[in-house]
């Protein structure tokens, strides 16, 4: 059985036109899930802290959390970074990939996606 693969980020976003290249020419079929035009849901940011870590899921190295004020950058924690996150998805490193069966990947490593997707 194959699990669903779906990939989350922004359709604009540089690293996911190359994870999303990197599936198509590896002829594995997923979803797109776009959180401009879709959002995301409290319940799946804190899935995904608790698997990857909030430090790996929160992009402090991004220009939106740069321009953020000093305060709202201080003493982050697990839930005051998803609250980031809730408020401005662009905040959420891109992209996260699903693939299925608990494997969730942060980032675009085509190693890694090799890895996660062709043993299934």
């Amino acid at each position: 059985m194959i699990l669903p693969v779906t990939i989350y980020g922004i359709k604009n976003c540089d690293t996911i036109k190359k994870a999303r290249s990197w599936l198509d020419k590896s002829g594995i079929s997923y979803a797109f899930h776009d959180y401009k035009t879709a959002g995301i849901d409290r319940e799946r940011l804190e899935r995904w802290a608790e698997k990857a870590g909030w430090e790996v899921l929160l992009n402090q190295a991004g220009t939106t959390f740069k321009k953020l004020p000093h305060k709202d950058k201080e003493g982050l924690s697990q839930s005051k970074a998803i609250a980031l996150m809730l408020k401005q998805p662009s905040m959420i490193k891109r992209p996260v990939l699903d693939a299925g069966g608990g494997k969730l990947l942060v980032g675009f490593n085509p190693d890694a996606y090799k890895a996660a997707l062709t043993t299934r």
